[in-house]
């Protein structure tokens, strides 16, 4: 069986270690195509897998990679799986994500189906491991006569608590792209209660909940987009409350806030004259003139910043929002300078380890009337800047589920989420031999 990834970046570095290593003992032919060689250095370790300089763009090796293939892998951005899902039903090749399914790719899904192709989307960490964790905990309710009344679930990839060394206690552990523009895509929606519910993006940072997971202590959710599609996903439909988020430490959501009320956040727009600036410059542009007041000053009035609040103040200044350091990106929106600016204090450290949370609450009834809740949680921290949790919650379920398919015990055909037990079953299972286990407590 022959099998292509496209994309040698970080979160393949634990998908790529496991193909190999089972290579041998299932046959499997192995090529990794990505356009930067540092990539393929780092994470290609078998002598007996093949490397491709590539880049996306280049119809003609594309084709070729795809039309030898059984399986092809995509860890590249999501916008550009479409073609590769095309080029796939083109050569009858099987196809597996950790991205959101899109809309673009469902519409292949009759057309797989026909052609008996899997197209495996969703199946890294958020969304992933929480489809695979969510359905596992769903059915077996179900399984037992219960009816699920409401349903909550947040990820968070942050730091391990040892390495907590900001008033933040967050560094970017994936793309700080994502973690700048979170909640910029419409308004939040969920429902709760039986309510419909929806929070525009300059209210998102202030609706928070605190969820305490036994041995780490206090976290804060945050909604994040459209929770009420997931319904559908996990057979929820009469459900009275579907609600997911992410988890950030205590006190991230109102800090973060000043940035998004600020504006800084906003990447709708350009500032041409960004080069050259200093840090101060930057936020200064936000904010209105004085002839005699500081800028720490003026962003404490514009905000409504009280000066007593210390833990709020100590965790802007520590940003260095206010340094005299110059921003050496030109023509940049606020977001991607202020991400520039965070990108100097929020990077990982090479001994650094990340950590990734993530917890769902059931409440339900069960068969002879008693309402329960049961809340189930994860836990896995990293090893250090290469080998993160991060990378290996992204990259190990997708690699199981790839196993699953190359050694023919999947059933499913078409474009398909792991919701059904023949991925999340022996997915878990794995899982938990690499330390990826959650721990459920029923009340």
């Amino acid at each position: 069986m022959k099998v292509v990834i496209f994309g040698a970046g970080l979160s393949s570095t634990y998908l790529i270690k496991y193909l190999e290593e089972n290579a041998s003992a299932h046959n499997w032919v192995i090529t990794v195509a990505d356009k930067e060689p540092d990539n393929l250095k780092k994470r290609v370790i078998s002598k007996n897998t093949k490397t491709i300089l590539f880049d996306i763009q280049d119809e003609i090796i594309l084709n070729d990679l795809i039309k030898e293939a059984d399986l092809a892998i995509s860890m590249l951005p999501a916008s550009l799986h479409l073609s590769i899902a095309k080029k796939c039903i083109n050569h009858n090749t099987h196809l597996a994500t950790a991205s959101y399914l899109s809309p673009e790719i469902k519409e292949l899904d009759k057309i797989a189906k026909t052609k008996k192709l899997l197209f495996l989307n969703e199946c890294g960490l958020d969304p992933g491991i929480d489809h695979l964790s969510a359905m596992k905990l769903i059915d077996k309710i179900r399984e037992n006569g219960g009816k699920i009344t409401e349903f909550e679930s947040f990820t968070g990839g942050l730091i391990a608590p040892e390495c907590e060394d900001n008033p933040w206690r967050y560094k970017f552990t994936w793309n700080p792209r994502n973690v700048i523009l979170a909640g910029t895509g419409g308004a939040v929606k969920f429902i709760h209660n039986g309510r419909y519910k929806y929070i525009p993006y300059q209210k998102v940072f202030r609706r928070t909940e605190i969820v305490e997971i036994d041995g780490y202590g206090k976290f804060e959710g945050y909604a994040n987009r459209d929770s009420l599609k997931y319904r559908q996903t996990y057979g929820l439909n009469d459900v009275k409350t579907m609600y997911r988020g992410t988890f950030r430490r205590p006190g991230f959501s109102k800090a973060w806030n000043c940035f998004v009320q600020l504006g800084a956040t906003d990447n709708s727009y350009k500032l041409p004259f960004s080069k050259g600036l200093s840090h101060r410059d930057f936020i200064n542009t936000f904010l209105p003139y004085h002839p005699s007041d500081s800028i720490e000053l003026k962003f404490k009035s514009y905000l409504n910043i009280n000066q007593d609040d210390i833990y709020l103040w100590e965790k802007i200044e520590s940003t260095g929002i206010f340094s005299n350091e110059k921003i050496t990106i030109d023509d940049a929106s606020p977001a991607q300078i202020l991400q520039h600016i965070l990108e100097k204090k929020w990077s990982l450290k090479n001994d650094d380890r990340d950590m990734i949370v993530m917890w769902h609450k059931v409440k339900y009834f069960t068969k002879d009337g008693k309402y329960k809740n049961v809340q189930s949680s994860l836990v896995c921290e990293g090893e250090n800047r290469k080998y993160t949790a991060m990378a290996k919650t992204v990259g190990m379920p997708l690699a199981i589920a790839c196993k699953l398919i190359l050694t023919k015990k999947i059933s499913q055909t078409g474009c398909i989420l792991p919701t059904h037990p023949e991925f999340y079953q022996p997915i878990l299972k794995e899982l938990e031999n690499y330390g990826i286990t959650f721990i459920e407590k029923y009340d």
